[in-house]
């Protein structure tokens, strides 16, 4: 028969629906998903220490090697102009279009160096303050939804098409590398198991009384640490091992994503009224709105590009402040919707969200790479701005929304459940 604290240690709270599952023995390259929405609990990998740390060091040499040498080139009636990453930004901050500068640096740059840094300290055991290393580790799971490496990317080979129009274009030597890049930084977060993380860090606290898998965790009075996925007493607000504060829910969930999602709506307006990129050619001014630019991508016979800019820059924003809507709305109500519905959609709104950066990567890229004066020059303008505003508000509104409150309209037949046994 098992121990009490061994029974513990095998059983995971699901995040995203509270359910407390059993984790039998798994092998290796196997995983466990919860019995009631199939979320991700914890994986077993062969070298969970080294692997990560593997993927993220070779991301950070290949981002090494991808900045010092030439990333695109364009050819204009013989006039050539190329940039390198690091050029990017500075293109943007000598132009005076210091938030383009920033949201590229932050979300490219920044973020996803720090976050494979952090993986090496962390599964290499870097002597460090325990504190220090604590706050490492929850700033590198908050920092996980932010990294865009990947995005940027997809929004350079977009506007490959749309340079192609006025000229040559060409990669340069720090292409493929910053491509492995992007593959090594995704393939490093696959192999953290924050389930595995967290214990290998220190092992989760003990709970006094007996848990039974099968039934949420709210219903036996114990709630799911969402920075270290320690179980703790429902009423316990800061956790033992990570030190971060929550609650059963999270505090004022409904309030906050409701106000951020007002917001979002209310600059989506003039995100999509007012022009996202300015063109000068030969003297004149084009300015180009979301929809504009859309438009001209389809009459120039680029239908799939024109399809991709059109559901990552419109479709996805409103569908998604859509989405975020109705989640609230049935969360608030209790709502007749199943909660397996509900949960397939918050699953999308998740895994979309951060896609609709796309459109502000290429102007970020047409903007740094076209300066070639009066023969042609892009910029951004204030609804670029607008726009990546709108992104990231429906982001932290996605993040804000606690997915469990959906599943608790069905936690009264567990109550019942346990009532008739007693």
């Amino acid at each position: 028969m098992c121990s009490h604290n061994h029974q513990h240690d095998r059983l995971v709270l699901c995040p995203q629906c509270d359910m407390l599952a059993a984790v039998p023995d798994l092998e290796q390259g196997k995983k466990a998903v919860c019995p009631r929405c199939n979320t991700l609990l914890t994986a077993k990998w062969r070298e969970p220490r080294y692997q990560p740390t593997g993927y993220a060091l070779s991301a950070l040499i290949m981002l090494f090697i991808a900045s010092l040498f030439p990333f695109v080139s364009m050819n204009v009636a013989g006039i050539v102009s190329e940039i390198t990453l690091i050029q990017i930004p500075q293109a943007m901050f000598s132009e005076d279009y210091s938030s383009m500068a920033v949201f590229f640096l932050i979300f490219v740059q920044l973020v996803p160096t720090f976050c494979m840094v952090a993986i090496i300290l962390l599964c290499q055991n870097v002597k460090m303050a325990r504190r220090f290393k604590m706050a490492l580790a929850r700033i590198l799971f908050k920092m996980k939804t932010w990294c865009m490496a990947e995005i940027f990317l997809a929004g350079v080979l977009v506007s490959f098409v749309k340079l192609m129009a006025y000229g040559e274009i060409s990669v340069g030597l720090s292409f493929l590398p910053y491509c492995l890049f992007c593959l090594f930084q995704i393939r490093a977060f696959q192999c953290l198991d924050r389930h595995w993380f967290w214990n290998d860090i220190e092992p989760a606290p003990e709970i006094a009384h007996q848990l039974q898998a099968g039934i949420p965790g709210l219903v036996q009075g114990v709630r799911l640490c969402q920075c270290c996925t320690a179980i703790l007493p429902v009423h316990q607000l800061q956790c033992p091992r990570c030190y971060t504060k929550g609650h059963a829910r999270r505090y004022h969930s409904l309030q906050y994503t409701m106000a951020l999602l007002i917001t979002s709506v209310i600059l989506y307006i003039p995100a999509n009224i007012l022009p996202i990129m300015v063109t000068q050619a030969l003297g004149s001014h084009i300015n180009s709105t979301i929809l504009e630019g859309i438009i001209l991508l389809w009459r120039a016979g680029s239908y799939p590009v024109a399809m991709i800019i059109f559901i990552a820059s419109i479709m996805v924003p409103l569908l998604k402040m859509l989405a975020i809507s109705w989640l609230c709305w049935n969360a608030k109500i209790q709502g007749r919707h199943g909660s397996e519905t509900m949960h397939f959609i918050y699953e999308i709104v998740e895994f979309v969200g951060r896609w609709s950066m796309i459109d502000v990567f290429v102007i970020a890229v047409l903007s740094s790479l076209v300066q070639m004066g009066q023969l042609m020059s892009i910029y951004p303008a204030m609804g670029a701005t607008l726009f990546a505003l709108v992104v990231i508000l429906t982001m932290f509104a996605s993040m804000t929304f606690d997915p469990r409150l959906t599943w608790d309209k069905s936690n009264s037949q567990f109550v019942l459940h346990k009532s008739e046994e007693l």
